[in-house]
């Protein structure tokens, strides 16, 4: 017979084969292949060493692998810049601001550690040098491979000390002799340090998740479905698929096939129904659920559920302040969290904390550096798009990031503070006016010479850290009228249990008494009958 996409199959098939789709993506990740590849990259000549540099080392990849470094210079994790498709605004670190360290620029030896290439100082120029793309940060497959934290992307080329410990620098012949596939651990390394730390940023990505149980991640866990990072977010010429800046809140494709894969630019794996499908529960009630709220609103109860605590408040307007001896003062809890650095000023952390939830349909507007501003109240640095009740929405779960941070009161606009890399930086000297300053020159543009603080926050959509089925929300999770009901504050959705409608109770109301009026009448006329009986006996 022809081939029927599951769209076209009654549920119950449509459901079979949504779950031997998962199955067979779940048997891929935890088989050993015969033959992992065509190619032994301990046997290359090229990549025998030594190695002076990262760069060193990508020439020698370059000359198989002769169109790399170009597909890497054409994709997002190069740039840092792109286009949403769904606003027209310019997105990435160049352009959008954030709520944790402001923007890369001026303090890019420290930030551009965590980008794919090698010696990016300078966000304003274009790096076009093949040989600066590090194949290594994606494709190091031993864990000994690790960029200088201020160095601007390239690993240490020798031997240091640190604290009283000699640090070695990493073997590159060796590494370079052993790669393969990226993996969760390589993938993390940025990831789950975005912000300057271990969970600061996401909430749902953190080093619990290179090796987690399966209560923590049930698609990742080796003891679930092992998958890694790149099963779902698929590569195509070195771009990848899925984005917080354009994402897909409401998957109306489903199952995505092999030749869906290899056909369409811009099909990808990187939404639940493009394994599970539109159908995958066993009861249809639960299935129409999902045209209003996300998968991952029900199957992520918790985030930062893996013994790692998210950063959930950074204010940067207490930092700064110094001892009795003019050092700057740091300040830890009992939890070894630190909550107050004079580099940084304060923060408060969260474990196992509940989403806010939030209507979606995938489209996020950021503050770009030169936007214009209201300090008057709460400031979204990114407004998440979304309609109650709209066909193209489904309720979300976020971490909402709350954030104090500097802004030009005159030109309303937030600033770049500039904290790493020269003289001037807030990190040596602890001086706002100075190192703002020496930020916005550097970005170039204009700045009044003021400075003041406004309140800001960030959502970041909750994807990762999907529970075991057992862990997901129930029903009286949400339906319910307590004031801490999961979707307490959601309007455009009518939820029994939560809701109510006077006009529909009153019909409820009179249903009921209308059904005992009925049974008290027929229990009326079987006792007459009854005594007529008896009488006529």
């Amino acid at each position: 017979m022809p081939f029927a996409h599951p769209a076209l199959l009654g549920p119950v098939a449509a459901r079979l084969v949504a779950v031997l789709a998962l199955l067979v993506v779940a048997l891929a990740a935890q088989a050993e292949p015969a033959q992992a590849s065509t190619a032994d990259h301990s046997r290359f000549e090229a990549l025998q060493g030594p190695f002076a540099s990262g760069p060193d080392v990508t020439r020698a990849c370059l000359k198989c692998h002769t169109e790399a470094s170009h597909q890497v210079m054409d994709s997002m994790h190069w740039t840092w810049s792109r286009e949403n498709p769904a606003t027209g605004q310019m997105v990435g670190k160049r352009h959008t601001m954030n709520s944790f360290c402001g923007s890369p620029i001026s303090n890019e030896p420290r930030c551009t550690s965590c980008h794919v290439g090698y010696g990016w100082t300078d966000l304003s120029q274009d790096m076009t040098d093949p040989a600066t793309v590090d194949c290594l940060a994606c494709h190091d497959t031993t864990g000994a491979y690790k960029k200088v934290p201020t160095d601007a992307g390239h690993p240490r080329y020798e031997a240091v000390v640190v604290n009283g410990k000699r640090q070695e620098p990493p073997d590159l012949a060796l590494i370079a002799r052993k790669v393969g596939e990226s993996s969760r651990a390589t993938c993390g390394a940025c990831h789950f340090n975005g912000g300057g730390g271990d969970a600061v940023k996401h909430g749902d990505l953190d080093s619990s998740l290179i090796a987690p149980p399966r209560h923590v991640d049930v698609h990742m866990s080796p003891d679930g479905a092992n998958m890694g990072c790149a099963d779902c977010h698929t590569f195509k010429d070195h771009k990848q698929d899925g984005s917080r800046f354009d994402m897909t809140a409401k998957d109306d494709h489903g199952i995505v096939t092999a030749h869906d894969m290899s056909h369409k630019r811009d099909t990808g794996l990187a939404t639940c129904e493009s394994c599970h499908g539109a159908a995958p529960h066993g009861k249809d009630k639960l299935n129409h659920h999902a045209d209003t709220v996300a998968c991952q609103t029900c199957h992520i109860p918790e985030f930062a559920r893996g013994g790692v605590a998210t950063k959930i408040l950074w204010d940067w307007s207490t930092a700064g302040r110094m001892d009795a001896d003019g050092k700057p003062v740091t300040i830890k809890d009992d939890h070894g969290h630190t909550i107050y650095t004079a580099a940084k000023g304060d923060f408060a952390y969260g474990e196992n904390v509940r989403p806010t939830y939030a209507w979606f349909n995938g489209k996020v507007t950021g503050t770009l550096l030169t936007d214009t501003i209201d300090p008057s109240g709460v400031w979204p640095i990114n407004r998440i798009g979304g309609t109650p009740g709209a066909a193209d929405s489904r309720i979300w779960p976020f971490k909402v990031m709350q954030g104090s941070q500097p802004y030009d009161p005159v030109n309303k606009t937030l600033v770049v503070n500039n904290v790493f890399g020269n003289p001037d930086a807030f990190w040596n000297r602890y001086d706002y006016s100075i190192a703002i300053e020496a930020g916005m020159k550097a970005a170039g543009l204009p700045y009044s010479g003021k400075y003041d603080f406004v309140k800001t926050t960030m959502h970041w959509p909750i994807t990762h850290m999907v529970a075991p089925k057992q862990q997901a929300l129930g029903c009286t999770d949400c339906h319910t009228r307590e004031e801490d009901g999961r979707l307490a504050g959601i309007e455009g959705v009518y939820m029994p249990g939560r809701d109510r409608a006077v006009w529909l109770d009153m019909l409820g109301i009179g249903a009921i008494m209308a059904i005992g009026a009925g049974a008290a009448g027929h229990a009326l006329l079987r006792l007459i009958a009854t005594l007529r009986r008896r009488n006529g006996k």
